[in-house]
């Protein structure tokens, strides 16, 4: 379902930010050699984290069904009640407020379709927001629901678009509401890991909490994603039994970091 397999999607289109301002052209080129190294690192990061994803077993509450991935009849017995409501769209107050936000509630939003919830408060909160940001690179899907379901296109037009900045607010809700989710039933979400992946995941992890780190030193407007990300350093597991201990006692560092990245 929602894990780490979909946090690291998005995270793999992620690339620096470009906006930083040009003092001097020296001191912008060492930037700019500084943001290429880090996005390397970055993304050889995640894709080691994708790699992991990809060798785990299928959880036991997912089915293939006409429409790919669904629920077993059991699981969908019993509705979610950790999911945001739709009504934090009208908290978003600045514009990476809303990015945040829009992107939180698409994950949830695609969490309640798989629960068969009603959508439409979703639908309508996710739509406000996507006109009141007024991104032109949402134009590569049809529809604002899905935006967060096309990662690498959305990078590459928020790039040309001169948005790159706010692609690491988009990304970073999307990864901190799913380490929620899994938060709330780590034993179900976890189930299918390994000591091996709960190593390698955790620690790449932590790299990427350090990369962003490094980039919210170009971007001001960065700084409280890094911050809100760095709460997750407490996940450093080298076996599943780690990790599920660890998202067990780390609830409140990832409520908080929630919190702290839509309020």
């Amino acid at each position: 379902m929602i894990a780490f397999a979909f946090a690291a999607a998005l995270f793999a289109a992620c690339g620096g930010n470009k906006s930083a301002q040009n003092t001097e052209v020296e001191a912008d080129s060492l930037k700019s050699f500084e943001q290429t190294q880090i996005e390397a690192a970055i993304k050889m990061h995640i894709d080691s984290i994708a790699s992991e994803a990809a060798r785990l077993q299928k959880l036991p509450f997912l089915e293939k069904g006409e429409n790919g991935i669904s629920l077993t009849p059991e699981e969908k017995q019993v509705k979610p009640d950790y999911l945001l409501s739709p009504s934090v769209a009208d908290s978003a107050t600045t514009l990476s407020e809303k990015y945040r936000a829009l992107s939180a509630l698409t994950v949830d939003k695609k969490i309640a379709d798989l629960y068969e919830m009603p959508l439409d408060d979703y639908n309508k909160a996710i739509a406000k927001l996507a006109a009141d940001i007024n991104d032109p690179s949402f134009k590569i899907v049809d529809d604002a629901t899905t935006v967060m379901e096309a990662p690498q296109p959305l990078y590459d037009a928020m790039n040309e678009n001169g948005r790159i900045n706010y692609f690491w607010q988009l990304t970073a809700a999307a990864l901190v509401e799913q380490l929620y989710v899994i938060s709330q039933n780590s034993d179900k979400f976890l189930g299918a890991a390994d000591d091996q992946a709960a190593d390698n995941i955790t620690f790449r992890i932590i790299l990427i909490i350090d990369a962003v780190n490094n980039l919210s030193e170009y971007d001001p407007d960065i700084k409280p994603v890094a911050q809100a990300l760095s709460t997750l350093n407490v996940l450093n597991a080298t076996s599943i039994s780690e990790l599920k201990a660890q998202m067990e006692s780390a609830k409140e560092d990832i409520t908080k970091a929630r919190e702290n990245l839509l309020k």
